[in-house]
């Protein structure tokens, strides 16, 4: 349906009148009557009723105007956010982020933002490596920070590297290596690894094959885990084990222990990712004020 012609009814229904729509519209009134017309001939129905004090609307047009307010209103606001966005503003900043991971990178970063736009409503989306990838591929985020092994592509969004962590192992309470101050992954050989869902955490087995390639074996996975919680379940259940970032070997959990793995390659990429395209003020000031790179020993899970 021509957008033209329902503003145009819009502006009688507003007016009561055609020539007052007509002034305000900067049109002819005939050209304003032939829109009308258009408009019923689509419908299939007088839209309005004339009288002496004006027109009203008729039981067509009362079902036109009524279910077409939402649409308009929903369509002219959609509209604007895309042409404040194509002039690199919002008023709405939205954040995924990778459990708690991102606290101590982001908590300094959101201040600057503050500082620089306070006007910016800033909403935090606690979502898995897989759901940010999703949300920022439909728009509904503008900022994500997701581990390396999501394998992220450079064409597809900008992406930047905020920190490298070093790798733990969870290994169930009476591993015989379980006791020790580190593991070698070499020494993981016999083991069956825990898995990830691809829509969970798209890349985390390939990363897992990787780093078990370097040290000389293939890794054999017993299952892939819906959640952290549940890969943590497996490790005790399964007797299986668990590569996993450093950050997410801080909270002690019954039946598992965390060691690091002492491999020099064996790292974790905290990243950044936002799309392509002009980015907002707002979007450009966080990215300018996160970490770029760094070597990171921090205990993510730190309170803010």
């Amino acid at each position: 349906m021509n957008l033209t012609l329902l503003r145009s009814f819009f502006a009688i229904v507003e007016h009561g009148s055609l020539s007052q729509a007509a002034e305000r519209l900067h049109v002819a009134q005939s050209t304003l009557s032939r829109q009308l017309q258009a408009l019923e001939q689509e419908i299939g129905g007088a839209l309005l009723e004339r009288g002496q004090g004006g027109v009203t609307l008729s039981s067509t047009g009362h079902a036109l105007f009524d279910g077409m307010q939402p649409v308009l209103a929903s369509f002219d606001s959609v509209l604007g956010t895309a042409r404040r966005r194509a002039r690199g503003q919002s008023a709405e900043l939205r954040i995924g982020y990778l459990l708690s991971a991102a606290s101590d990178y982001l908590n300094p970063a959101l201040v600057a933002l503050r500082k620089a736009h306070p006007e910016v409503k800033v909403r935090m989306l606690d979502l898995s490596p897989g759901e940010q990838i999703a949300a920022l591929r439909k728009g509904d985020i503008d900022v994500g920070l997701i581990g390396q092994e999501s394998g992220l592509q450079s064409n597809e969004f900008y992406v930047r590297t905020l920190a490298v962590l070093p790798v733990s192992v969870a290994l169930p309470a009476d591993h015989p290596r379980a006791a020790a101050a580190s593991v070698k992954l070499a020494e993981l050989r016999q083991e069956l690894f825990v898995g990830a869902h691809e829509s969970d955490l798209p890349g985390h087995n390939l990363w897992v094959l990787r780093l078990c390639k370097r040290a000389g074996f293939r890794a054999r996975f017993v299952q892939d885990a819906d959640s952290l919680t549940h890969a943590l379940a497996m490790v005790v259940t399964e007797g299986a084990v668990l590569l996993l970032p450093d950050y997410a070997a801080q909270r002690p959990v019954p039946g598992v222990v965390f060691r690091p793995l002492s491999d020099t390659n064996a790292k974790w990429q905290l990243m950044v990712a936002w799309l392509r395209g002009k980015p907002s003020a707002p979007v450009k000031v966080l990215l300018a004020a996160l970490p770029s790179g760094k070597r990171s020993g921090l205990n993510l899970l730190s309170p803010a």
